[in-house]
This record gives structure tokens, sequence and C-alpha cells, in this order.
């Protein structure tokens, strides 16, 4: 990995704290990721809630990226602005939610859109709604294959359940979705967790499409069983810190091999001690539902080591030889990339040339676009 890579020339440094995201290396990511599906960009269905940029989504484009996989409707609608043809939000839409889907559909109609389900009752609102508006809404039926959040259960008769959604008029069901963030370890128990669950749910699905009439497709995974969906035929892969990449799953997903992309800027404050001194990167700049140790790496020495955290200042021991002087700029890379991300209104672009060269908003980051 190239030096220093995350420094920026001090004459475009812009106040503290700051997201940089460095274009050449969110490129190399976006290559490595098509690698993985020896380029076939048809098997991937990214999720862009690690960034909400709509510039990233340009950028999928210009590779062939054409289908995206989100978690609101505010990052369903930024992909619409950028022309996204195929988006699927994977938050199944209740309550005022579904009101707000069907307006997204009628504002963007050159869009392909979808969501999941869960149960039955939900089915049959949004065929109810859809009904009211004169559309037809593609839906996926969500399984929970132990992560037990969303989901109906794989001991379940889900396939029961596909037959009740079929029978709905204003309902095309489009297939299975599936996420499996609970499967963690090293990639050989990953992979062999997540291809005992995949194979019987594939071969369910290919007798169930063969009854009725038509292709289904499957989208699973995220970034922790991405190299095994990977390898596998007629599916969809979600995953999605790859654009940035973090330090977590640098350490916990190695065989993947992205490049960081993105670093926190700070500044030193203050030096209320000899060995300790105070930046400006405190809860409402990195994620922080981790203990204190697992939320940022300080990138510029490995002896500097956070002790204390809260609203708008980090401490950190320095214990190490080298010397830092109040004014000095500090570079993080942190723990959890995606809710910090959401910290943020924009990220400054920095070229290969070290340079800040561009602003990006993270236009997503609120709850509402325009619907």
């Amino acid at each position: 990995m190239q030096k220093d890579w995350w420094k920026i020339n001090s004459e475009t440094l812009i106040d503290t704290p700051f997201l940089a995201v460095y274009e050449d290396r969110i490129q190399s990511n976006i290559e490595r990721l098509i690698e993985f599906v020896n380029g076939d960009v048809q098997k991937l269905r990214p999720h862009i809630k690690t960034h909400k940029i709509g510039e990233i989504l340009d950028l999928f484009k210009t590779y062939g990226i054409q289908k995206i996989k989100c978690a609101t409707i505010a990052e369903a609608e930024l992909a619409a602005i950028h022309e996204i043809s195929d988006v699927l939000l994977a938050y199944q839409p209740v309550g005022v939610k579904k009101e707000r889907w069907i307006s997204l559909l009628k504002k963007y109609p050159s869009t392909a859109f979808s969501t999941i389900v869960d149960n039955i009752e939900s089915a049959k609102a949004l065929n109810e709604i859809a009904q009211q508006n004169s559309l037809q809404l593609t839906v996926y039926l969500d399984l929970n294959t132990g992560m037990n959040r969303t989901g109906v259960s794989i001991s379940k008769n889900w396939i029961a359940l596909i037959e009740e959604i079929v029978t709905l008029k204003n309902i095309h069901f489009a297939g299975i979705h599936i996420y499996d963030g609970h499967l963690k370890g090293d990639l050989e128990h990953r992979v062999a967790a997540a291809s005992n669950l995949f194979f019987s749910i594939n071969e369910a699905v290919e007798t169930l499409q063969e009854k009725l009439g038509y292709a289904l497709k499957i989208v699973a995974g995220g970034s922790n069983t991405f190299p095994f969906y990977a390898t596998q035929n007629n599916l969809e892969c979600s995953p999605g810190t790859f654009v940035f990449w973090d330090s977590n799953y640098q350490i916990h997903l190695p065989e993947q091999n992205f490049e960081p992309a993105l670093v926190i800027v700070g500044t030193i404050i203050s030096k209320p001690t000899s060995t300790t001194f105070c930046i400006d990167i405190g809860y409402k700049a990195v994620a922080s539902e981790n203990p204190i140790d697992k939320r940022l790496v300080l990138l510029n020495d490995e002896n500097l080591i956070p002790t204390a955290h809260s609203e708008e200042h980090l401490i950190i021991e320095n214990r190490g030889k080298n010397e830092y002087a109040i004014g000095d700029t500090i570079y993080a890379q942190p723990y959890h990339v995606c809710p910090t991300c959401a910290l943020y209104d924009s990220v400054q672009v920095v070229n290969a040339a070290h340079e800040i060269c561009d602003q990006w908003q993270v236009a997503a980051r609120s709850r509402k676009i325009n619907i």
C-alpha cells in the first residue's frame, strides 16, 4: 500500500473535521468489484447506503453498473435523479412510506423500482395502494436466514407465502432477497455457512419458477458473503462498503483486498498533558456505536491511541516518540464508514496530486429529497 496515501496538500485543506474521499481509489475499488464477478456487471447491485452520493452513482454508470440497492426512499430518489435504471428498496414500506413509495414511482416512471415484503398483510396493503393508483408494484420476498432483523424465517413455509403473493393482481413477484450480515469469521466459515443455506433456497426457487412460468431473481448478501455469491449464477450481489472500505472490513475481510478510500481529517486543538492531545473528531464526526478502541484508526502514527471521546472532542495518548503540536493535521480511518459518512453534508474529493479538487454532497443523508 502506498505510504502516506492519505496526506493532503496543506494549501488545499479546509476547516476540520471533514471527510476526504480519494477518487482514484474509489475507481480502483469499483474495478476490483467487477473482477470478483469476472466482468459480469449484471451480477452487481451495490448497496448505496455507504456513500449516499450522486457522483458515485454517475461513476457506477461509467462502469456499466445500472442496478442498485438502497435502504431509504431518499436514496431511491437520488438513484432515480441520477438515472440509475433499476432500484431496489430493501426496506419494507409500511405506514406513510407506502404513500411516499407510490409518489416516487409516479415522479420517476423511467426507473424500474422494486421493494421487499415479508408477510402477506404488507403485500396486500401494497397491492391495495397500487390498485388505487393504477400501478403494478414489483416485490421480492425477504428471507430471514439467521440475521433475525427482517424477513420470513426459512424454517416457515415461505413458498406458501409466495403462492399467496402471486395471486395479488397489482403485485409482480420478482424473486428472493437475502441479507446475511450475521455471517462472520474467516472466509471458509462464511462461504460454508452461506452455501449451505443458499443451495437449498435456490433449489426451491428453481422449482417455483417452473411452476410460475417465468424466471425469478435472487438478490443476496452484503460484504461478508460477497466472495461466495460472486461465484454463483443467476444471482445479484449487493456489497456496499467496498466503495470506501473501512478498518473493520480491512481487518476482518482481508481476502477482498479493497483499498481504503475515505478518511476523516481533524486538527489538534489542545495538549492537556505532555503525552496527550485533543482533536476535533468527536461523536458528531465518526460513528461511535462501538467501544472506543473500535471507532477509528489514527493513520499518522500507530502509537496514537484514543482514550476518551465526547461530542466534539477525542483525546489521544501519544505512546511514541514523534512530537505533535497544536494545529497539526490528523488523519483517521473510521472503523464503520457507513454511519460515519451519514454524519456529513458533503465530502472533499482528493485527486492523485493529493489536492482537494472538488466537493460532493452526501445528498441522501437527508431523510427526504423531494418526496
